[in-house]
């Protein structure tokens, strides 16, 4: 039987000031009337709210435990604005005491003020889309901000009192050497974030860099010595790491993308937002997303006409989709957890699992499956066990 695991809302903001050319998220520059102007800040929260509304049925009685403002560059969005979302929201749905809700920021668009607001209006933890400390690397990806202003807004965020924040950093960057990678990540270090996510480039379908990579991008042995050498760094300052990309001081675990990784539910509202919920009087799991383009979305919002796509996630596919985030985790999965939030029984995976342990890559640990050293190095190929029937 599929028990209801806990609920998430994921809001997705989808302006930028300029789209990096490594970006394959569904994100827009907002370039309005001849490039002047700014984004239809208030007409989309009133859409949001509308699509909220739409999906309620889905989760009726429920308790939100986390929100998580992804964009985009949510940022860009004024604290009226989110603030204005939040109340309307948590006057539909019930949100947890000690709600997890975060909000992604860009340096660049950080502004002495805003982070008070933000947190007047109920934000309490900031994702800083920081990617490196380095001015040529900056450039190089097409980010908008440099390193001064970075480390500028951090400060202004832990000045309007938030202590609880995550820094993006990336590696294996086109020109950047094994020196460079370690001194981004200790200069993320010196600014103390509860949280750090160390995530390699990689080239995306349908991005720019794709179609024309740039130089001296570093070759995958290259690559690992930066992961090895920078997670040893992040160890040896406190930061423990709990997920493929993510390090995390004690007790703060970015508890929003745990509940992703554990195959949690979550309302996904928003242009190009993608959801998944637990129907348990259907025992069945839907996935459903929303019209990518803001124009699309802002003029359907609320009805039918906005939703992207419906898709049943039959019982032949729940093994690789769960195992797809489950074994992102260092601490593996419980297999009673894989009962629960898939409805099928441990039987269902046993001989994949006894193919993972003989390679090395899983080990039993009473009733946990955790992955190994080595199998933490090849995640992708431990997950295709799992595909089975699902392609």
């Amino acid at each position: 039987m599929l028990a209801t695991p806990p609920l998430s809302l994921y809001v997705h903001l989808p302006w930028c000031v300029r789209k990096c050319p490594y970006c394959d998220f569904n994100s827009h520059e907002y370039r309005g009337d001849g490039g002047r102007g700014e984004p239809p800040f208030a007409a989309y929260v009133d859409a949001l709210v509308a699509d909220l509304d739409h999906d309620l049925p889905l989760a009726w009685g429920r308790t939100v435990q986390t929100v998580f403002f992804g964009g985009g560059t949510p940022s860009l969005f004024p604290p009226e604005a989110i603030d204005a979302f939040l109340r309307q929201a948590s006057a539909r749905l019930r949100f947890a005491p000690g709600c997890e809700i975060t909000l992604e920021t860009n340096p660049g668009t950080a502004e002495h003020g805003r982070f008070e607001g933000y947190r007047a209006a109920g934000v309490n933890r900031l994702s800083f889309g920081i990617q490196s400390f380095d001015d040529g690397c900056l450039q190089r990806l097409g980010r908008i901000h440099d390193s001064r202003e970075a480390e500028t807004a951090v400060k202004l965020a832990r000045d309007a009192g938030f202590d609880n924040f995550n820094l993006d950093l990336m590696y294996a960057l086109p020109q950047q050497t094994q020196a460079m990678a370690e001194r981004d990540i200790e200069r993320a270090i010196a600014l103390e974030p509860a949280h750090i996510s160390h995530y390699q480039l990689t080239l995306e379908p349908n991005t720019v860099f794709t179609a024309r990579p740039p130089a001296g991008i570093p070759d995958h042995d290259a690559a690992w010595d930066m992961q090895e050498r920078c997670q040893a760094l992040l160890a040896d300052a406190g930061y423990a790491q709990y997920e493929v990309s993510a390090y995390a001081r004690p007790d703060r675990q970015c508890a929003h993308n745990l509940n992703y990784w554990r195959f949690g539910d979550y309302l996904g509202i928003g242009a190009g937002a993608h959801g998944k919920l637990t129907l348990g009087s259907e025992q069945a799991i839907l996935r459903r997303w929303k019209a990518k383009h803001p124009g699309a979305y802002l003029a359907s919002a609320g009805s039918d006409a906005a939703i992207g796509g419906d898709e049943r996630i039959g019982p032949e596919r729940r093994p690789f989709d769960y195992m797809l985030n489950a074994l992102r985790l260092n601490a593996g999965f419980a297999l009673t957890e894989f009962e629960a939030r898939t409805g099928l029984p441990r039987s269902a995976i046993t001989t994949q699992l006894a193919t993972a342990r003989a390679q090395g890559w899983l080990q039993a640990d009473g009733g946990r499956i955790v992955p190994t050293e080595l199998g933490r190095r090849f995640t992708n190929d431990v997950i295709e066990l799992f595909l089975g029937n699902a392609d």
